[in-house]
């Protein structure tokens, strides 16, 4: 006999919003969620594994490797985009981004015994990053390339594996780099095929060796991988796009900078949930409304009690806007596979933070979601919807998850 556990919160106006953790709700989603996490050699990441659910919180003091975790969640996305090597030389190549400590550390070390203190090198230099989900998983292994290279300081890709399930094993990969060379399996017989043996160290087999006919799995992971979603740079400067007027078309995807809301928001109302929008918007703000005002050039605009006429975008607090920002980006009509939001509290007011509870919790029945956050407030009301908690900190430089037996993984072996 099973049973279901759901959480109803209050919310604004008598209204309550329910999130279900249970593998029964997980299921009726319809997509696989992304169930492990790994990183080894990246900042403050030495080698560090867990669990991600249908709603991941990731809290810890500052300069726990919060920030690293989502970066380094950006950087696997970035592999099906084709610019992995770009995003991590813009972080300062291998020699800013690998891990600073001793490859290993000590008993006596751990203990505090004696200090700190480097080693020889045993193994060659990598920085690791996969994921996993109950029907594939992929991993990337970097390193540098050869002391004469022209470009020795920079990033270059040493190895890729892509498998079926959650653990990497010999007879569930089914496409493999190795140097310059891929390889992949056919899937009805198979036998392995040669895919190309001069792929550029810059380049992922996720973006040059997907195909229709033989890399047709590959294919679908990197469209999987595509549709990630990230945001942590929603604007509300003066100078914000979102406060300005834009040409209006449909927008089912607020930007990552936020700066096509009033077409994103005008997009909820049209083919969206537009009665969930009404409601969110009313539990922040009693009695409010949003609408899009103007014609060819429409501005977002807020009708308020008291008010004689609706403040516009220009006019509204950072805030405000930022929270309209959110909400056009958790009930988009078309939502992610998983959205991934550092520190979505920056700037928003206390009284707030239960309201964007809710519409995170609200937002997570429809889509995974991953969320970085160091605000007491938030952190407390999202605790309180039963969400998955993965709670940082760090020993000796090395980041850490508090009480926690990390998952079964397995690296692909140079």
């Amino acid at each position: 006999m099973g049973f279901c556990l759901s959480v109803r919160i209050r919310a604004g106006a008598g209204r309550s919003l329910e999130y279900d953790p249970s593998p029964l709700a997980r299921a009726e989603a319809g997509v696989p969620l992304i169930t492990r996490l790994a990183v080894s050699g990246y900042r403050s990441l030495r080698d560090l594994v867990f669990e991600l659910d249908r709603f991941t919180l990731i809290t810890g003091p500052n300069g726990s490797g919060k920030s690293s975790v989502y970066r380094a969640l950006r950087l696997l996305a970035d592999a099906a985009q084709g610019r992995l090597i770009a995003s991590l030389a813009a972080e300062g190549g291998l020699s800013s981004t690998l891990w600073a400590g001793p490859e290993r550390f000590s008993q006596a070390m751990l203990r505090g015994d004696v200090p700190v203190q480097g080693t020889v090198r045993s193994a060659p230099v990598r920085l690791l990053m996969g994921f996993a989900s109950d029907d594939f998983g992929y991993a990337v292994d970097l390193g540098r390339p050869g002391s004469t290279h022209p470009f020795h300081l920079g990033p270059e890709i040493k190895l890729e594996a892509m498998w079926t399930g959650e653990m990497l094993g010999r007879a569930n990969l089914f496409a493999e780099r190795r140097g310059q060379a891929v390889r992949l399996r056919r899937s009805d017989d198979g036998e392995w095929r040669s895919a190309t043996d001069s792929l550029l160290p810059f380049d992922s087999m996720v973006t040059h060796c997907a195909d229709p006919i033989d890399g047709l799995e590959l294919l679908q992971m990197r469209d999987r991988m595509r549709n990630w979603r990230f945001y942590d740079n929603l604007r509300t400067d003066a100078d914000a796009p979102s406060r300005r007027p834009q040409v209006m078309t449909y927008a089912p995807v607020l930007a990552s900078d936020g700066g096509d809301l009033a077409a994103a928001v005008a997009t909820i109302l049209a083919i969206g949930d537009r009665s969930g929008f009404d409601q969110t918007i009313d539990d922040a703000f009693p009695g409010a409304r949003v609408t899009i005002g103007g014609e060819d050039h429409g501005v977002v605009q807020m009708h308020q009690p008291g008010l004689l006429r609706p403040l516009r975008a220009r006019e509204l607090s950072d805030g405000t806007l930022r929270y309209l920002l959110l909400t056009a980006a958790l009930l988009s009509p078309r939502l992610p596979e998983i959205m991934i939001l550092n520190e979505p509290e920056a700037s928003l007011h206390p009284s707030l933070l239960g309201a964007l509870a809710r519409l995170l919790l609200h937002a997570s029945r429809n889509c995974q979601i991953v969320l970085v956050s160091h605000s007491e407030r938030l952190i407390a009301e999202l605790r309180a919807g039963g969400v998955h908690d993965i709670a940082l900190d760090k020993r000796l430089g090395e980041t850490r998850v508090e009480d926690h037996d990390p998952p079964r993984w397995n690296w692909p072996k140079r």
